[in-house]
């Protein structure tokens, strides 16, 4: 009998902010990231003005963003983001249960790494993002 070896969770200092308005969607999320990155902190937003202040309060490593929250567009957001330049080289994944042209195309434009249906989403996009993140960390030092 050969025993198998899990890998051990990837340690990752830094906040994940994730913009989801639905609560099941956010545990979900929850749980992908801290089986994959342990020391990530996380923080919620159920909605875009509640990312705002979330942003406001201290930069995030990572930002998972919902395309269709209460008051608008996570794509219109990304816009936002992408024109702050606080927040433009922050890493973004946009989750949507119907990826849309239209949206594609606002993320396109807003430097988003990757559009993923929901229940596609896994570590690895995590892994991708963060190797991008310290990617751009390297450049800027």
């Amino acid at each position: 009998m050969q025993h198998q070896q899990t890998p051990a969770r990837a340690a990752y200092d830094g906040t994940c902010l994730i913009v989801e308005d639905s609560e099941f969607d956010r545990e979900r999320l929850h749980r992908v990231l801290a089986r994959a990155y342990g020391g990530m902190q996380v923080e919620f937003a159920p909605s875009i003005e509640a990312a705002r202040r979330a942003l406001s309060a201290g930069d995030k490593a990572l930002i998972l963003l919902d395309n269709n929250l209460p008051d608008g567009l996570g794509a219109n957001f990304a816009l936002e983001l992408a024109c702050d330049h606080r927040h433009a080289q922050t890493p973004v994944i946009m989750l949507s249960d119907w990826p849309s042209p239209v949206m594609w195309e606002k993320a396109a434009s807003a430097g988003v790494l990757y559009v993923v249906n929901k229940c596609d989403f896994d570590a690895s996009y995590l892994a991708a993002a963060l190797r991008a993140l310290q990617g751009r960390n390297r450049q800027m030092h």
